[in-house]
């Protein structure tokens, strides 16, 4: 059996707690007991875990991610920030996949009751009230993702700014007729990207028409952030009888969907209807997709590092971070091929 700090402190003659301060480099252990505990080590070839290095401070050196999903384009590309981060700090971290954002309080109660990780990043997920104060009152780390609220630190990106831009993009490449495909209104983002999305309609007097907003996967538990969705909301879409001849969807994953949707029906984009994304995930660069770029690697690692602050200080400075986005002018708008003719 592979020996534990257990059998170490056992060899050095000292407690567990001082094992692990030395692991942690702590200054409060006396050179010749760091030196008989290191021996100790070394004899052992001892391996510490995470979990291990953590005790002296009562910290587990675990992290939970509680998120929509994490087999999607948009989180897999947040989680290789979240990782690298993650890894700089010698965390690890748990995942939790939330099928139901209804279910959301579940894992926030779980990991608040268990204590088996350090803190906690909940991404594109709403927080109850309830636990907003339970974790507040418990002095607990949490920082959200892909969300805000006013008494939570978080890392958010301009969703309202995003959708603006791309709606005035349509607009100003003579469309007069945009609709918008959008996913569930229960999530945070899509409601702020609708909110963008009728703002620009607005500020350049372009009507809004009820039928040209499309809500995706309006009878499942799903978000509506995934290609099934976008597929079937542009079948929707390609039904009416004045359909638009521009669509903003709300993420790059919907707009995968839909641009097999208008290929099917034998419509070409841009030539029989623009498309801006929104997310600028890998995927939308071979697609040539049109969108708004969110810097996803940049705010994984930014929620991480603030988290491990937040772990290790509990004066830790409020942080509510909220990125920039910018467009990303390809194929799918039309924008293109005006300049270069």
């Amino acid at each position: 059996m592979k020996p534990t700090i257990y059998d170490v402190a056992k060899r050095a003659g000292v407690g567990i707690g001082t094992v692990s301060r030395v692991l942690n480099n702590s200054s409060q252990i006396t050179p010749e007991t760091k030196t008989r505990v290191l021996h100790a080590i070394r004899e052992l070839k001892y391996q510490p875990h995470a979990m291990a290095r953590g005790l002296a401070r009562n910290k587990t050196h675990m992290m939970a991610i509680i998120l929509p999903s994490f087999t999607g384009y948009f989180y897999l590309e947040l989680l290789r920030g979240i990782q690298q981060e993650i890894t700089k700090y010698q965390y690890d971290m748990v995942l939790y996949n939330v099928d139901n954002p209804d279910r959301t309080d579940l894992f926030l109660q779980r990991t608040l009751r268990e204590r088996r990780v350090d803190g906690v990043l909940l991404v594109s997920l709403p927080i109850s009230e309830k636990y907003k104060e339970r974790y507040l009152r418990a002095g607990f780390p949490i920082v959200l993702v892909d969300n805000m609220h006013d008494e939570l630190d978080s890392v958010s990106v301009e969703n309202e700014q995003g959708a603006y831009l791309a709606t005035t993009h349509l607009i100003k490449q003579g469309h007069s007729r945009v609709g918008m495909i959008d996913a569930q209104l229960k999530s945070i983002p899509a409601q702020i990207r609708l909110n963008g999305y009728k703002k620009a309609l607005k500020d350049n007097h372009v009507p809004f028409v009820e039928s040209y907003l499309v809500i995706s996967d309006t009878n499942t538990d799903k978000d509506g952030f995934n290609r099934q969705a976008g597929y079937d909301a542009m079948k929707q879409m390609l039904g009416l009888p004045d359909r638009p001849t521009a669509v903003f969807i709300s993420s790059d994953v919907q707009a995968a969907g839909a641009l097999r949707a208008l290929q099917e029906s034998g419509l070409k984009t841009p030539q029989d209807m623009a498309i801006v994304g929104f997310d600028d995930i890998e995927l939308a660069q071979y697609l040539g997709l049109t969108t708004i770029h969110q810097p996803l690697f940049e705010m994984g690692r930014t929620a991480v590092e603030h988290l491990i602050h937040m772990i290790g200080n509990h004066e830790t400075e409020r942080l509510n971070r909220c990125f920039s986005t910018h467009l990303v002018i390809r194929d799918s708008c039309g924008a293109k091929q005006l300049l270069n003719n």
